[in-house]
């Protein structure tokens, strides 16, 4: 069973809440307001808005790895199926989240811009291991690792760059799995492959 939240980690779920609903517009007050607290309150937690945005995206990374963590344990799940389920891996409480409006972020919050992009970038070690396990034991290619991660990377990126997932009429979890299909099986039907003439 999981442990209540702390009131620090009441103010992170706040601001995904209210991120959910207003993007990049929601205040204070309104964070106050969702949390039934004063603003003098949360002041003592941190020090502006930008600030408390930067801690709740290092809080839900911070999330997203203990879900990698969880499923690389799960015994049950093959080595491709934990690699599947790891690189689409989004904890319960946020596959609600809209992602995609991270977008708007890029001019009026670039240093919390900067600190997604960094966090996508950091922490692959439990997906190259799995990459590698799967190697050597046959079920995937040899291929360069760093070229799939930057392909990745550079995917979920350019979601945060421009409104595509909204053009697109997907939420940033639907635009995820696409992107991991594409990646793990391509876009060929496996009827279609037509081989090299000798």
């Amino acid at each position: 069973m999981k442990e209540p939240l702390n009131e620090r980690e009441r103010l992170y779920e706040a601001v995904l809440e209210l991120f959910n609903k207003k993007g990049i517009k929601f205040t204070m007050d309104d964070i106050a307001k969702e949390l039934g607290i004063s603003k003098k309150t949360i002041y003592t937690y941190c020090e502006d808005k930008e600030t408390l945005f930067l801690e709740t995206v290092d809080y839900c990374f911070d999330g997203i790895k203990e879900a990698e963590l969880a499923v690389a344990g799960d015994e049950s799940l093959s080595t491709l199926q934990k690699l599947e389920k790891i690189l689409g891996v989004m904890p319960d409480q946020y596959k609600d989240i809209d992602f995609g409006g991270m977008y708007m972020m890029r001019d009026k919050y670039p240093k919390i811009y900067r600190q997604v992009a960094l966090r996508l970038e950091s922490g692959w070690d439990v997906t190259i291991s799995l990459i590698e396990k799967g190697i050597a034991e046959g079920v995937i290619r040899n291929f360069s690792v760093p070229i799939f991660k930057v392909m990745l990377e550079s995917s979920l990126e350019r979601f945060f760059q421009q409104n595509i997932l909204y053009e697109s009429r997907m939420t940033y979890q639907e635009g995820l799995e696409e992107v991991i299909r594409i990646l793990m099986y391509g876009i060929i039907r496996g009827d279609s492959i037509q081989r090299p003439v000798a």
